[in-house]
């Protein structure tokens, strides 16, 4: 089914929508900020142990990112509008169970996969929304949107504690869930951009998984292959010509009467047929045909890891802080503020700088993975109370070229009708290094029992893609240089050696 793309209009219904998205952040997003506040105290009464805490976050993010493997058809089958709404719904019912919860794994289900995967469906599909709307200002955009989620982690902490000192944990968790449930307001308003536009162009809108499960008896004429066997072997006929070529000197060799042999090669014909019809779908429908692109690869690749070092430090810069640069509970929350703060206004501030400078949106991300090496390198050897408040500050102004532009980089590499399955497998990426990668920076301080190690072990991360991406970076440049460099030698080569018409006085 073919679908009209219209024009971007940069604007109009499109700063609803990004008011829109930015409440569905505040309201939803945010929650991942209040894990520690708003369960912990519960779980301890439970009497449930740290590694029971620590399985409920991480198999949270585990299906938050690997909802990745079912964003892209289900944004393509059911706009973002209807996966946003199933998003905020699925937080809502998830928080919901965790009211009720009387067990370890009541969570685990509750918040781990609901609320996780809900999480999973809001990122692309409002991300989606307003990739539609906006093509200049899609910076500005995306860094309102994000900024909302920022605000709904300085006030939503104060809400729940709020209903946990004055009501419970289980009226606590309800209110949360009431909240959540109020993103389906912005959820409505993400409008679908219309097609009623002279300057449109056609993209198929239509590759997703419904793809594979079509009426039977439409994929028996299409998807199977009809071989007809006479008496006489040659007379065979096989409706794909392809397949038939292939297997011919199989068949040919067949006893006319043998029926058990004929019947076997038939149906291994057929069989091979439709895994490679289904094979060709479902890579159509993920948009899998994207990881033949090395560099979607290094691409991605990179993003995780920075995602992965980002997670890790977010856990470690207030132990860091209490226990190896010897902070007050109250001085490290101060510091963690400026840097949230930071992160906040450089979302609103940023994406006004790099989109009237018209700089690539993976070179920001660039850019800012080297802040941040520099920034968390010197926070690793500081113990000065004026030096961590302004790397905590250049810090939070690093992270959020990272944050920001996470999808946007996405965004500008993949066609439009391959941006669901670019941001899917993008996701899934994230949630593998998570857990392996995630894992192992864990290790690592539990044997040395040293933040600083830790932190210099997610600063190699970070060393790691500046290193792989400029390089990547240079290697298409000088093959650009020569290319053109070619092109203009072969252009003067082709100016000098045309005859030149004498000229009579």
């Amino acid at each position: 089914m073919d679908a009209e793309v219209p024009e971007v209009p940069d604007g109009g219904w499109g700063w609803v929508i990004v008011a829109a998205v930015a409440l569905i952040n505040m309201t939803n997003q945010s929650i991942l900020s209040v894990y520690g506040l708003l369960f912990g105290t519960q779980l301890t009464h439970m009497q449930q142990e740290t590694f029971t805490t620590a399985l409920i976050t991480n198999l949270n993010s585990l299906a938050l990112n690997f909802s990745g493997l079912f964003i892209g058809p289900a944004i393509k089958s059911f706009k973002p509008r209807s996966v946003a709404a199933s998003g905020c719904i699925m937080v809502s019912f998830g928080l919901l169970l965790c009211a009720f919860a009387t067990a370890g794994w009541h969570f685990i289900i509750g918040y781990s996969l609901f609320v996780g995967f809900g999480l999973g469906l809001i990122a692309p599909s409002t991300f989606v929304s307003i990739n539609s709307y906006f093509n200049s200002k899609r910076g500005r955009a995306v860094g309102v949107s994000l900024a909302g989620a920022g605000l709904g982690q300085v006030f939503i902490p104060h809400i729940v504690r709020y209903f946990l000192d004055h009501y419970g944990f289980r009226e606590a968790a309800l209110a949360m869930s009431l909240l959540s449930l109020s993103g389906l307001v912005g959820a409505f308003l993400l409008k679908p951009l219309s097609a009623n536009n002279t300057n449109s162009v056609k993209h198929n809108n239509r590759q997703h998984i419904k793809l594979l499960l079509e009426d039977s008896n439409q994929s028996r004429k299409d998807d199977i292959l009809e071989i007809k066997i006479s008496t006489n072997i040659e007379t065979g006929q096989i409706a794909d010509d392809k397949l038939y070529r292939k297997h011919k000197q199989y068949i040919t060799l067949l006893p006319s009467r043998d029926k058990i042999y004929q019947e076997t090669t038939i149906q291994a014909v057929k069989h091979e047929a439709l895994f490679k019809k289904l094979r060709d779908r479902l890579i159509q429908a993920l948009d899998l045909e994207l990881l033949k692109d090395p560099i979607f690869w290094n691409m991605i690749i990179g993003m995780a890891l920075v995602y992965t070092s980002t997670i890790n430090f977010s856990m470690i810069f207030p132990s860091f802080l209490q226990y190896t640069a010897n902070l007050s509970r109250s001085t490290t929350a101060a510091c963690m503020s400026i840097m949230a703060g930071a992160d906040i206004v450089c979302r609103l501030l940023l994406p006004c700088i790099t989109d009237k400078l018209k700089i690539p949106y993976r070179l920001i991300f660039l850019l800012g993975t080297m802040g941040l090496l520099v920034s968390r390198t010197a926070l690793a050897e500081s113990s000065d109370f004026i030096t961590i408040v302004v790397m905590s500050i250049f810090t939070g102004m690093t992270k959020s070229a990272t944050v920001l532009n996470n999808n946007l980089t996405i965004s500008a590499y993949c066609k439009p009708e391959k941006l669901p399955g670019g941001l899917g497998l993008n996701m899934i990426s994230k949630g593998l290094l998570v857990i392996t990668v995630g894992q192992m920076l864990g290790w690592i301080r539990d044997l040395t029992n040293s933040y600083v190690l830790c932190l210099h072990a997610q600063n190699c991360l970070l060393l790691l893609v500046i290193v792989a991406w400029v390089a990547e970076m240079l290697y298409i440049y000088r093959k650009q240089s020569l290319a053109k460099r070619r092109a203009i030698e072969e252009t003067n080569n082709t100016t000098t050696t045309k005859p030149t018409a004498a000229i009579k006085v």
